[in-house]
């Protein structure tokens, strides 16, 4: 518990903490989630909207550690519906999005780097190798060009960017919130993992959804990691169905999701010592992680052959390096193309490793081994 005290980097930007445990009704506590909007920086970040022309204007991720694509189909059977009633969706489907098309996508061959967290989260949130020299953190970028962000975690460290890159990044997010559960010190153990009397996932959902309500006239840029799912009976994720779904609905219907896009991902399949091990299916799942989007395209946005490319490219083996060029080129919106690759000096909003999955892939080159030989020799 050394780091108990580091792990809320921004404490003291606020007048008072936005999370406490209350023991005044019960002598067993219960944790009390009170984000504090911050107008001085919505009406700063308002003056840098001009700066971009986004395909979305709210952006929420979802991270679920150690979860394969068969393994979402198995046990997030709501969450994944809610995904799905969008594979074509027309404005008026809900009379509060009269003028929204939103499009759901699902990656059959997005592939990770390994089973394990530390070579795939730093592809997906900086576009680069582990330890790279120069790099930069998402938010970054989000932040910089009119983007309000917020970052939820359920791990006893600094966060899972930080800790799976070895180094220390100063940029912050404008609103973070980790916790430690004192009862379940290792999150890899197989039990539902409770706090206070819920399940510890709903608080990260319940700060985000205020994240959504009190900024709800700002750009938002919202990341979520979960570690339920790691860990070797493959059944506690089960658990997280109902509180995500129950969150992206209540949003949904509370007509905050306009001119949003969302995704959920994961970094590998299960990647814990299990009696599945010895199972032919686990070598299938171990590297094929689970990859959905909801991209909402508002009529004053044109996408072209964008939307061609993207179905197209469900078909087509991606990469973490794809996701994070994909979620930068929605940040850029068409003057994405203009942008420069990474190199070892200077970290960009683009991979030289990656494609925006908006972009035609040329699926003769993306091949596995090809693939794994292009990193080899790139060393951004």
């Amino acid at each position: 518990m050394d780091n108990l005290f580091d792990i809320n980097d921004n404490f003291n930007n606020f007048s008072e903490p936005e999370i406490i445990v209350d023991f005044s009704r019960d002598s067993s506590g219960e944790l009390l989630v009170n984000l504090k909007y911050n107008e001085s920086l919505s009406l700063e970040r308002k003056d840098l909207e001009n700066k971009t022309h986004p395909y979305s204007q709210n952006i929420l991720i979802i991270y679920l550690d150690s979860v394969s694509r068969p393994q979402s189909i198995r046990k997030l059977k709501k969450t994944l519906n809610f995904f799905e009633k969008f594979i074509s969706f027309q404005g008026g489907f809900n009379e509060k999005y009269p003028e929204e098309k939103f499009h759901s996508f699902q990656f059959f061959k997005y592939h990770s780097f390994l089973g394990r967290t530390a070579a795939n989260f730093p592809r997906l949130f900086y576009g680069s190798k582990r330890n790279s020299t120069n790099i930069t953190r998402i938010n970054k970028y989000f932040k910089e060009n009119g983007f309000v962000s917020s970052y939820c975690c359920d791990v006893c460290q600094k966060d899972n960017t930080r800790t799976h890159h070895d180094i220390t990044i100063s940029e912050l997010y404008d609103h973070q919130f980790l916790f430690c559960d004192p009862n379940v010190h290792r999150y890899h153990r197989p039990i539902k993992k409770c706090l206070y009397g819920k399940v510890d996932s709903d608080y990260l959902f319940n700060y985000t959804e205020q994240f959504w309500r009190k900024y709800q006239n700002n750009r938002k840029f919202s990341t979520i990691i979960i570690n339920s799912a790691h860990e070797g009976t493959m059944e506690v994720i089960k658990y997280l169905d109902e509180i995500i779904f129950n969150h992206l609905n209540s949003l949904f219907n509370d007509n905050l999701l306009k001119d949003s896009s969302i995704f959920l991902l994961s970094d590998h399949g299960m990647g814990i010592q299990s009696i599945y091990y010895i199972m032919d299916f686990f070598k299938i799942e171990y590297q094929l992680p689970m990859l959905y989007t909801i991209i909402n395209d508002r009529k004053n946005i044109s996408y072209n052959d964008q939307y061609y490319y993207m179905n197209q490219n469900q078909q087509t083996f991606i990469t973490a390096y794809d996701f994070y060029n994909t979620v930068n080129n929605l940040l850029y919106g068409d003057d994405y193309i203009n942008i420069l690759n990474q190199t070892n000096e200077k970290p960009t909003p683009k991979s030289s490793l990656g494609i925006s999955l908006f972009e035609k892939i040329d699926q003769k080159v993306r091949k596995a081994k090809n693939y794994e030989n292009m990193e080899q020799n790139i060393c951004v």
